[in-house]
């Protein structure tokens, strides 16, 4: 045996939450990545008791999880709202409300288009006129807040 006894495993899981907590204050996936690799140096070590083969094994895994897995995620994470097609296109989209909106239902030009809307707070109620933004799209209903704008 030689590093800790046996217990290089429990060493390295710590080491993967300790990353984890600084990647939810960072977000850019960079520590994520390395989060990855000391659970591979945790599985390792699970199977082989030597510190370097753990060592080497998580490297591996950190230095292939930043270079192939960290750009692809980014890449999902930031879409530009110009590439977003169908529906999601539409959140964050304003629009006319045609007729009184609120939580049971209501119409909305969006885009040139007229939508069934309802308001995403079932308690508020848009009166005709008034400028929205879409939220999300459930089916083909618009879910909409009033807009300042």
């Amino acid at each position: 045996m030689d590093g800790l006894g046996g217990y290089d495993w429990a060493a390295w899981v710590g080491l993967a939450v300790l990353l984890g907590v600084v990647e939810v204050t960072t977000l850019d996936l960079t520590f994520a990545m390395l989060a990855a690799g000391a659970l591979a140096g945790a599985a390792t070590g699970l199977v082989i008791d030597n510190l370097v083969v753990q060592a080497l094994v998580a490297l591996l895994v950190a230095i292939a999880m930043l270079a192939v897995v960290r750009p692809v995620a980014l890449r999902h994470l930031r879409t530009p709202l110009a590439i977003r097609t169908g529906t999601a296109a539409l959140v964050g989209e304003r629009g006319l409300a045609i007729a009184a909106v609120d939580g049971q239902g209501g119409q909305i030009k969006l885009k040139g288009e007229v939508w069934s809307a309802r308001t995403y707070d079932p308690a508020t109620v848009i009166e005709a006129g008034r400028n929205v933004e879409v939220v999300q799209i459930d089916g083909a209903t618009a879910l909409v807040y009033e807009s300042e704008s």
